[in-house]
């Protein structure tokens, strides 16, 4: 099982070390503050946004359409951005470290 490190909207590290599933799932699971999945993983909220550490962002992969159609209505967007629901753990993802985005104003 994968080892993903979560930095909250306060800076602190969460270390969730047998992660399974996909990175909003897992923030629920774990209660990281930020990731609500307020429409259960179907790509259509934005309230699982993370931005992906750099150095993983060849590995996790850019956001297929729709959720790139998403991530578009988001003021807070960057080149690194995710969503959650969209990104499966698996074991070439262990490691992983995403910084949950500030909330939207």
């Amino acid at each position: 099982m994968p080892k993903v490190t979560f930095i909250t909207r306060d800076g602190k590290e969460v270390v969730v070390p047998d992660g399974c599933g996909t990175l909003m799932e897992i923030g629920r699971e774990h209660e990281i503050e930020g990731i609500e999945g307020d429409c259960g993983g179907v790509c259509s909220c934005s309230t699982c946004h993370v931005y992906v550490s750099p150095e993983w962002m060849e590995r996790v992969g850019p956001p297929e359409d729709m959720e790139d159609d998403t991530l578009d209505f988001n003021e807070q967007r960057k080149a690194n951005s995710r969503l959650g629901c969209q990104v499966e753990l698996t074991d070439a993802l262990d490691g992983l470290v995403v910084e949950v985005a500030p909330a939207e104003d």
